[in-house]
């Protein structure tokens, strides 16, 4: 099939975004939207060959993505400063007739280096569930829900018993006092025995690209 212009791709009827931008400002947690560039986003929207009927659609066209829960969580979108486009982080090339979807599809992270992404058939899943890498059992599992579904919960505090173990008193200051493109390091390791109390962790700030690029 011959890759569809980003104006047939955003030209739709029915948007997902009116109805997100509207969860996105009545949220239950705080949320920063980021607006990233025109360019960027219509790019992205390329690269991903989806329409903006869909929430991923939606986010690439729409934003450079978002910082979720006082920053713990940040959902991709079309790319900012610090956030890369869901394009980028999946290493999309141009579209051609020839290509194929990705194994799966990396749409959000978090703070400490864990991943969220879309099974594609690669992460032997359900095929459309949004998966998560967690950082303390340095495996991948399903969250049983899709994209739409997972973004819903995550602006109406959803996620919050998720990460009940990886959080400590305090934690929201400090994430929130985080630059953007910033993740935390900690030490000992939240997979080692040592590390499984994160309060008494050692956490240092460091690049996301290298948080990401360690694990």
């Amino acid at each position: 099939m011959l890759p569809r212009g980003v104006d047939e791709l955003s030209a739709v009827p029915d948007p997902a975004w009116p109805v997100l931008f509207g969860r996105i400002t009545g949220a239950s947690v705080p949320v920063k939207l980021h607006q990233g560039t025109l360019a960027g986003r219509r790019n992205t929207l390329y690269r991903l060959q989806v329409t903006t009927r869909s929430t991923l659609g939606a986010l690439a066209f729409n934003s450079g993505g978002l910082e979720v829960d006082h920053g713990w969580v940040k959902v991709l979108g079309g790319g900012t400063t610090g956030l890369p486009d869901l394009a980028a982080i999946n290493r999309l090339a141009s579209p051609t007739a020839e290509s194929l979807p990705p194994p799966y599809l990396v749409v959000a992270f978090d703070v400490l280096g864990g991943v969220f992404a879309i099974d594609g058939g690669g992460l032997g899943f359900t095929l459309g569930d949004v998966c998560y890498w967690a950082p303390d059992s340095l495996s991948w599992d399903s969250t049983g829900v899709g994209h739409t579904e997972f973004v819903n919960a995550l602006l109406a505090g959803g996620f919050s018993t998720f990460y009940t173990d990886l959080r400590w008193s305090g934690w929201e200051e400090e994430v929130a006092a985080l630059p953007t493109g910033t993740g935390l390091w900690v030490y000992p390791p939240l997979s080692s025995e040592e590390g499984r109390d994160i309060s008494r962790s050692s956490r240092k700030p460091v690049p996301m690209t290298e948080l990401l690029a360690t694990y």
